[in-house]
């Protein structure tokens, strides 16, 4: 198993458990303990867990990964939510889309599904990038200093561009969905992008795999109620998408289907 995947799972297993020991995750992820600690003690440098005797404990809130951690994880899901989320989009649309591995997915999927006359507004580079090289798509870029550890676009530029544009629909990566805490994300300056793109949109969707339902990170970027609809992945439980949908909030779980 990949790193990015062992820590998916040990982030994953922190939060739903609120400590861990080595040698039990060492079982569950068939590798070795010292392999466990090496992770562990890494997971803690970056301030995602706090070590402890033969184990783990939770930090209690979310931190960010690396991006390229980030984008190795719930890979597959991501690809369902993507191809789910392209389905609300059609030509003449004027998009936003927020920076996030699973918006960046979607992206990727909306060129294959060789959608065209579609303007996307975006301040992710990553995004920029993908869609540079498909003359079809009108494409702007919000401006703003490069927030490195994600590749966005923040800052007073945003500010001032975002707001005087109008936008169909609005696709928005999180790293935290809950009735308490709405929308959130690890950075306040993304935050505050994020709600402008959302403010600019007659309608707002979000995507996020079943990891990032029921918890919080840093910077609310708004109530739940704020938004339409939750684009997640099969792989979330009742207990994670009933409380949002008794919220008012449309949920969508995306399968391999969705790809077809």
């Amino acid at each position: 198993m990949r790193k990015a995947a062992r820590w998916d799972y040990i982030l994953a297993r922190l939060a739903k458990d609120g400590d861990l020991d080595v040698s039990g995750l060492a079982e569950a992820l068939g590798c070795s303990t010292a392999t466990v600690r090496r992770d562990l003690r890494e997971l803690d440098k970056h301030h995602l867990l706090s070590r402890v005797h033969g184990g783990a404990v939770s930090s209690g809130i979310l931190y960010e990964l690396p991006l390229r951690q980030r984008t190795a994880q719930q890979e597959e899901q991501k690809r369902w939510i993507a191809a789910e989320a392209v389905r609300r989009i059609e030509p003449g649309m004027a998009v936003g889309v927020t920076g996030g591995t699973t918006t960046a997915a979607m992206i990727r999927e909306l060129i294959n599904r060789r959608l065209s006359d579609v303007t996307v507004v975006t301040n992710s580079l990553v995004v920029a990038q993908d869609l540079s090289l498909h003359p079809n798509y009108k494409l702007v870029v919000t401006g703003g200093f490069i927030r490195p550890a994600s590749l966005e676009l923040v800052g007073p530029l945003p500010e001032y561009t975002i707001p005087r544009i109008n936008l169909d629909l609005t696709l928005l990566g999180v790293d935290g969905v809950s009735v308490d805490a709405g929308l959130t994300i690890h950075n306040e300056l993304e935050a505050r992008t994020n709600e402008l793109f959302m403010l600019r949109a007659r309608t707002t969707i979000v995507l996020a795999d079943h990891t990032k339902l029921g918890r919080a990170a840093f910077a609310q970027i708004c109530p739940l109620h704020a938004i339409q609809e939750v684009v997640t992945d099969r792989d979330a439980t009742a207990g994670q998408t009933t409380p949002i949908a008794t919220a008012g909030v449309t949920v969508t779980r995306a399968s391999a289907a969705a790809t077809q």
